[in-house]
């Protein structure tokens, strides 16, 4: 659905702890500075508000911001590289960029010109500041806060990617909040600890991870363009998709394939059929696991660093597609039972010794689970957002996002942007329809 609207911008600004703040520098970990996220993400929440949330908005969340910047110092800095391309914040306390914005639309013309990916009006709700986007000696984070007429606003952020993943910028937005609200201060407190993160000295590889980086030279190729004629659409799966789903699985899996492990199966399998690749080529699915949870790295409550695995599977064209549905969800499961704590170090050292590569990217599909990275819980005052997440989809990749399926309840659908070829994409719905009958 088209939809325009005027959009009214104050300057940019550099929003900064709210107090003086140390002006140290501080090492990044290893998995900060890999070259796959030294890269931009935005993100957008949209909120209903209420009576005095057009005022006080934009205002409140300002204020908020730079107290949560004096706990948050790094976040104010600016990355540089030192010596083998390591990458380094320095705490310069210079703030992150700042839009104040007013848009002559109410949310329920954006709910219904569509509140998923791809959003016909990201580039008006989150500006491109000129001179914001680069990932050296740049802001880390870009805030748009735009009010709407009926009382809403749009909280949109791009965030360099290398300081931190979606759980960690949610950690800081939830102090962001709460402070926000008005509580004394974060109820989480902030830890560095990257150096929890950094390769063994020496290095030492213990897993070949050819899954997940090719056999290349130390510095490979960053991700090659895609095709020009493309499209994207974001696909809803409802509780009975996934039940759908679910029956085609043989007994031993049906009760605990977990949602993420069906919808990546699915989603590989429609994909690589429409994209009609050569038989004897290799797909590869790759997904990336949290790992906070593994007491042997020692991550502290507070860490908001990078903390993630990546893991794939690999098989070929013809191998895929003439198995099941359920040979799929075990190759995904197998793939995340890889991820132990000595596979966590080997991709350290492996980082290290590479010279920190972009994951392979011939025939890549990456799916990246949005649902548990806390987004829906991020409350400025006016109640938690009607959608949260990523603003677009990559070709190559695509999300698994939350979202409701009417009324004002709990998420309890899954939506998926994806990006192909337009001629592919239809393919790809008729592919999906053919999974979601149910059988």
């Amino acid at each position: 659905m088209a939809l325009t609207f005027t959009m009214r911008r104050r300057e940019p600004e550099l929003v900064g702890p709210a107090v003086p703040t140390p002006h140290d520098t501080k090492r990044l970990s290893d998995i900060d500075d890999q070259e796959t996220v030294r890269s931009q993400a935005p993100s957008m929440f949209f909120y209903r508000g209420g009576p005095h949330a057009a005022d006080d908005s934009a205002g409140v969340i300002r204020r908020a911001l730079g107290e949560a910047l004096v706990p948050y110092y790094p976040i104010a800095g600016r990355l540089r590289e030192v010596e083998g391309r390591k990458l380094v914040v320095d705490c310069t306390g210079e703030g992150v960029m700042f839009v104040e914005a007013d848009a002559d639309v109410r949310l329920a013309a954006l709910e219904a010109a569509g509140l998923t990916p791809p959003f016909p009006c990201a580039d008006q709700l989150l500006f491109d500041v000129e001179g914001s986007g680069g990932i050296l000696n740049c802001p880390l984070l870009l805030i748009q806060v735009t009010r709407l007429l009926c009382g809403g606003f749009v909280f949109a952020l791009r965030l360099n990617h290398a300081i931190c993943d979606a759980i960690g910028i949610t950690q800081f937005l939830t102090a962001v909040s709460e402070l926000a609200r008005g509580l004394p201060a974060p109820t989480v407190a902030p830890s560095w600890s990257r150096e929890l993160l950094e390769a063994r000295n020496p290095p030492r590889p213990t897993f070949p991870h050819h899954k997940v980086f090719d056999a290349a030279p130390p510095t490979a190729a960053p991700p090659p363009p895609p095709p020009v004629d493309m499209a994207t659409r974001t696909f809803t799966f409802l509780p009975s998709n996934i039940d759908a789903l679910r029956k085609r699985l043989p007994p031993n899996l049906r009760d605990t394939a977990t949602t993420f492990e069906l919808l990546a199966a699915a989603l590989w399998r429609a994909r690589t059929a429409a994209l009609e690749l050569s038989g004897d080529e290799h797909v590869r699915l790759m997904f990336i696991c949290n790992i906070r949870g593994m007491p042997e790295l020692g991550l502290p409550a507070g860490y908001y660093g990078n903390a993630a695995a990546p893991t794939a599977a690999l098989v070929t064209v013809e191998a895929l597609l003439a198995g099941t549905l359920g040979d799929t969800v075990e190759l995904v499961r197998k793939a995340k039972a890889a991820v132990t704590v000595d596979y966590v170090r080997s991709i350290l050292d492996l980082l290290v010794l590479r010279g920190r590569p972009y994951v392979a990217v011939t025939n890549l599909f990456v799916v990246s689970d949005n649902r548990r990275t806390g987004f829906h819980g991020v409350d400025f005052g006016w109640g938690p957002p009607v959608f949260d997440g990523p603003t677009s989809a990559m070709f190559g990749g695509s999300y698994v996002l939350g979202v409701r399926n009417g009324g004002d309840g709990e998420n309890n659908a899954a939506a998926l942007p994806i990006m192909l070829p337009r001629p592919a994409m239809d393919r790809f719905a008729s592919e999906l329809e053919k999974l979601l009958k149910v059988v």
